[in-house]
């Protein structure tokens, strides 16, 4: 794993290095999601709904907290 570095720009603005674009297959347009791991930031691709279909397959759905907060 190499690091590469990037400084944040005057309007919050952020250049991802072309090798980590390339490394991670990322094209103009693509979709990133920001997770916060304390005081960390893991940058991600975002999902497609395709990528998520199928995802909760089986899922039990007895104990709902939404549910029961309805009363």
């Amino acid at each position: 794993m190499q690091t590469t570095f990037s400084a944040l720009s005057s309007k919050f603005k952020l250049a991802i290095p072309k090798s980590v674009r390339q490394e991670m297959h990322w094209a103009a347009g693509q979709e990133l999601a920001f997770i916060r791991k304390g005081k960390a930031v893991v940058l991600m691709a975002a999902p497609t709904l395709q990528q998520l279909r199928g995802m909760a397959k089986g899922a039990h759905t007895d104990h709902i907290r939404e549910r029961e907060d309805q009363g």
